[in-house]
């Protein structure tokens, strides 16, 4: 049997956009490809986006379907879930990979984020980018998918999840990569973290920014397998 490879999308994307990923990686693994609550069509749930919900779902994911020798692959906020699981699950997971993944928060790189979380904006300005987020979360309206984000961040630039010191405690096996064009990650916070990590290696992708559809697939399988 293969191991199991489980992806995690970014916020307010959705699972789709991982599919040439998942499709360079599946004679190695059994790849599972999944939707956080409210993305990708998938229900919105009663209560606001957080973290812990999409944990917690994930976390319901790997036991339904009984995953084992598992690697999460995580791109951006992906990543920090599968983080904040190897926190709270010991055990659960083999390996991270994370890609793009903003580990540092505080209301100053909050309210930056959310400053391009503006839907108005988004609509008048860039309505390619609109439409392409109405198709990913159909029938979901996307801008309540967004401003749900919106207020995520707002939540964790005031009360990190992941605390600086939690990191010495994940002793999960981890891959923290960075694209040297990523515009959006720091270098710092990734480096931090990496340190952090009792057990990690960390690779920076050449000629690569942080929008997952601009990751060559072959690269990050190389790094993957």
């Amino acid at each position: 049997m293969k191991p199991s490879l489980l992806i995690l999308h970014g916020a307010i994307g959705a699972s789709r956009q991982l599919k040439a990923i998942a499709a360079s990686l599946s004679e190695k693994y059994d790849v599972h490809l999944f939707d956080f609550p409210g993305h990708g069509g998938k229900k919105l749930p009663e209560g606001p986006f957080s973290i812990k919900l999409f944990a917690t779902a994930t976390l319901e994911y790997i036991q339904a379907n009984d995953l084992r020798e598992l690697t999460i692959f995580g791109y951006s906020m992906g990543g920090y879930v599968a983080m904040y699981l190897a926190k709270h699950h010991p055990g659960l997971i083999n390996r991270i990979i994370t890609l793009g993944t903003k580990f540092h928060w505080d209301e100053t790189t909050a309210a930056r984020e959310i400053k391009m979380l503006d839907t108005a904006v988004i609509t008048e300005k860039v309505p390619d980018f609109a439409a392409v987020l109405a198709d990913l979360h159909a029938p979901n309206d996307w801008k309540e998918v967004v401003q749900r984000t919106a207020d995520m961040l707002t939540g964790m630039g005031k009360d990190n999840p992941l605390k600086p010191d939690d990191y010495k405690d994940i002793k999960t096996a981890s891959l923290i990569m960075l694209g040297d064009r990523d515009k959006m990650v720091t270098f710092e916070e990734t480096i931090a973290t990496y340190k952090a990590l009792p057990d990690a290696k960390m690779a920076v992708l050449p000629g690569t920014p942080h929008p997952v559809e601009k990751v060559t697939p072959s690269l990050l399988a190389f790094f993957l397998s």
